[in-house]
């Protein structure tokens, strides 16, 4: 794909409309920081996390993440891609001992780089009822299917996913994963907070 020089290339490791328009979202609210008067393309490709089909600790969330920003990053250089960004998003389960007991939290993550540096964001958390989290981290059913058979629909993972099930549809799964973007971002856009400067005494 030739890009022009004033086109800025954010590419995604996923093809699922809930990630792209998570990423679309995100970039309409920053993109005119980020990359003042140029335009800004959003690339999906498909390719390999490296963890479980459902992260269940945030270590495996964040690796995950990483890992697909990586591999888009990899298939830009095999390509000779002139992509700008590389956008890697991952979605599971964080697993917490809490009082005593044992709570789940649902989270989307982000990691973005640019090739040289790269940041993770995070959406909020949503805690998961634990008949879905039983399936899921005693069973090792897929958390899609597990939220699929305790909402009684199908196909939630590209509709509004576990996110609009457990929220009543007040935030939905490319909401979180907005949140996740802008978050990730902030290092690039916002620039000027993240330099390591001296503090005046």
């Amino acid at each position: 794909m030739a890009t022009s020089s004033n086109t800025v290339v954010i590419a995604v490791g996923s093809t699922r409309k809930p990630k792209l328009g998570a990423v679309q979202d995100a970039v309409a609210s920053f993109g005119a920081i980020l990359a003042p008067e140029k335009q800004i393309e959003i690339v999906g490709v498909e390719v390999e996390s490296g963890v479980s089909h459902t992260p269940v600790s945030r270590e495996e969330l964040m690796q995950g993440a990483r890992q697909r920003a990586e591999a888009v990053a990899n298939l830009a250089a095999k390509n000779r891609e002139r992509w700008n960004y590389f956008v890697g998003l991952e979605g599971g389960l964080d697993v917490i001992q809490e009082n005593g007991g044992r709570r789940v939290f649902l989270e989307s993550w982000a990691y973005v780089s640019d090739g040289a540096h790269g940041f993770f964001g995070r959406s909020g958390s949503i805690e998961v009822a634990e008949a879905v989290a039983e399936e899921v981290v005693n069973r090792g059913v897929e958390l899609s299917v597990a939220i699929d058979r305790f909402a009684g629909e199908v196909g939630i993972r590209d509709a509004q996913g576990a996110w609009g099930v457990l929220s009543g549809n007040l935030i939905l799964r490319q909401d979180s994963f907005r949140v996740a973007v802008i978050a990730a971002f902030a290092p690039f856009y916002n620039a000027k907070m993240y330099r390591r400067t001296a503090v005046a005494g």
